[in-house]
């Protein structure tokens, strides 16, 4: 209705420019007489009246033209990414074949597979420092959010229902709000568990799970964590350091599987492969490191 979005908003530019023209020492005497600032008050309040609510509108519109015209560029410029398969249906499972991370140059990146349904629901993975185990999520997440975007995606092959993703990753404390990095990480916990019980599919992806507390209360919380989300219609991943938290895979009554990544040192330097092998990992890389950076340990 009336003129053009973009019509409208260059006469709050002429308006705004009229306001401005006040700062001229010229004009300022004139502009005092006119009583130029109470009257442009006025236009403009007029204007806000007549088409301010409409703005909000054309900011969506605006936002979702980029977001598409994003999407198109990756699209172009990656045209050996294939389509998703989006399937129907209310079951939460992925399947993914050579998946990679999108912002990684294709020869620089290494592919894993993943399944994830309702024999395997959530992977506990473990692994070495540096390994790969957060990329992995990443790599993850993020080809999920292009899927459902309508996006091409950097795998082989990507199969999945319309998923909700909630992720706890690189949670910081903050200072200015008095939160702790474990109490914003128990706050984005209870949201990922609350958007679960929506009943919609979820995928959850919880990086170094409540490792900001002690190994005893770390290893109860993360566990009964895990069990409240697959008591919902979810799949996930679960990183972390501590081993005896893989011991919820072997539960019979866990539909999970531990899997790990893992490094080999080849004539004294420390060589990663990125791949994911099933199983826990067997050795810590953490002393190693801290000696090459010159630690005495």
């Amino acid at each position: 209705a009336g003129a053009s979005p973009g019509r409208e908003i260059a006469r709050l530019e002429r308006l705004v420019d009229f306001l401005e023209s006040r700062k001229n020492p010229l004009f300022a005497p004139l502009a005092l007489l006119l009583v130029w600032t109470p009257q442009l008050a006025l236009s403009t309040e007029a204007w806000r009246a007549r088409v301010g609510g409409r703005v909000p509108r054309w900011i969506a519109i605006a936002g979702e033209m980029e977001a598409l015209a994003a999407l198109s560029g990756y699209a172009y410029e990656h045209p050996e990414d294939p389509f998703p398969e989006i399937a129907d249906g209310d079951e939460a499972f992925l399947e993914g074949d050579g998946l990679g991370h999108p912002l990684r140059p294709v020869a620089a990146f290494v592919r894993n597979d993943l399944r994830l349904g309702a024999a395997t629901r959530a992977l506990v993975v473990s692994g070495s420092n540096m390994s790969g185990k957060s990329t992995f999520l990443r790599t993850v997440g993020a080809n999920t959010v292009l899927a459902l975007a309508g996006a091409p995606v950097r795998a082989r092959r990507l199969r999945l229902p319309s998923l909700r993703v909630g992720a706890s990753i690189q949670i910081r404390d903050s200072l200015a709000e008095g939160q702790s990095r474990f109490y914003a990480e128990i706050l984005r916990l209870r949201q990922i568990l609350d958007l679960a019980k929506q009943g919609a599919p979820v995928l959850f992806l919880l990086d170094e799970i409540l490792h900001g507390t002690n190994s005893h209360d770390r290893r109860i919380g993360a566990e009964a964590v895990i069990r409240s989300l697959l008591g919902h219609r979810t799949i996930g991943l679960v990183t972390t350091h501590d081993l005896a938290l893989a011991r919820i895979a072997e539960d019979a009554a866990v539909p999970a599987e531990n899997v790990h990544f893992e490094d080999d040192i080849v004539e004294g330097e420390m060589v990663f492969d990125y791949r994911v092998r099933p199983g826990v990992v067997r050795k810590s890389n953490a002393l190693a490191l801290m000696r090459e950076v010159g630690l005495e340990v």
